[in-house]
């Protein structure tokens, strides 16, 4: 797999940002130039794209990024999709040329709806006019963060295969069951442990308790459809396995210091664009 050097130690600079859905089956990328640096990231369908003489296939949940180059990018293969895409300039300081940190080019985002949050956070800001230094911060933000995500996959305490299998069978176990009201009896009654040797294990192993494992990933699901969606609270909260939209909304509060509402009203403007 290819891998990208991106200069640390500083701001990458902001270019344009926004959010594509394919009008039907039928689309495909136009052919385009690049001149900085694309980070997409799908949330729908695929995305067949040529580029440096190379074909990506980009699922939904990945990402790809791209450098700058002279040759085109262009779509070689029909299919809906849609994703978001930021284009950015990364630039090495004086100061900073030996410093650098490595990208896959393309791969599973760990956290996607950490990653829309972000870029979603980020077209609000230029829609609503915020200086360069905030929309250069935040793009670094977002890099940064799929550069974190990558790097903290696994937990750092995991040592042997079975610890890493267990870690991911309780991963695939919340994500399948992410609408249910999933308890940490439920999940270890579903793999053959004890409740509290699983609790103390998945702690060991993460740093943090499975039950609050799992509402903060319910949590980073709401946050995800607060602000891709136009689902009403009720259904969000019914979708994430809570009783009503008083309790989602009492333990949302809890946990980020907002009203379901609240947050979605931060982050209520869009930027679509085609290109």
């Amino acid at each position: 797999m290819h891998t990208l050097s991106l200069p640390a130690g500083q701001l990458f600079r902001y270019v344009l940002t926004g959010k594509f859905k394919a009008p039907s089956e039928d689309w495909k990328h136009e052919p385009f130039n690049l001149i900085d640096y694309e980070l997409i990231v799908m949330t729908e369908g695929t995305l067949y794209l040529s580029y440096n003489h190379e074909n990506f296939t980009v699922k939904s949940g990945e990402y790809l990024l791209l450098p700058p180059s002279n040759s085109w990018r262009q779509g070689f293969q029909s299919a809906y999709c849609a994703f978001y895409w930021l284009h950015f300039e990364a630039i090495p300081s004086p100061d900073e040329k030996n410093s650098f940190f490595t990208l896959p080019q393309t791969g599973t985002v760990p956290k996607l709806e950490r990653m829309i949050v972000l870029m979603k956070q980020l077209q609000d800001e230029v829609k609503s006019k915020y200086p360069s230094i905030s929309l250069d911060t935040m793009t670094t933000s977002v890099i940064t963060e799929l550069y974190g995500q990558l790097c903290l996959n696994a937990p750092v305490s995991i040592n042997t295969p079975s610890q890493k299998q267990i870690y991911s069978d309780i991963l695939d176990y919340i994500k399948l069951h992410i609408s249910e009201n999933i308890k940490v009896a439920d999940v270890a009654a579903h793999f053959g442990y004890n409740e509290k040797y699983l609790s103390h294990l998945f702690a060991t192993l993460t740093g943090i308790p499975l039950k609050q494992f799992i509402l903060n990933r319910k949590m980073e699901s709401a946050n995800f459809m607060l602000t891709d969606t136009n689902k009403s609270i009720s259904d969000i909260a019914r979708e994430l396995g809570f009783s009503d939209s008083h309790n989602f909304s009492r333990a949302y509060k809890k946990l980020t210091g907002l009203s379901p509402t609240e947050y979605r009203n931060a982050f209520s403007k869009r930027l679509l664009f085609h290109k």
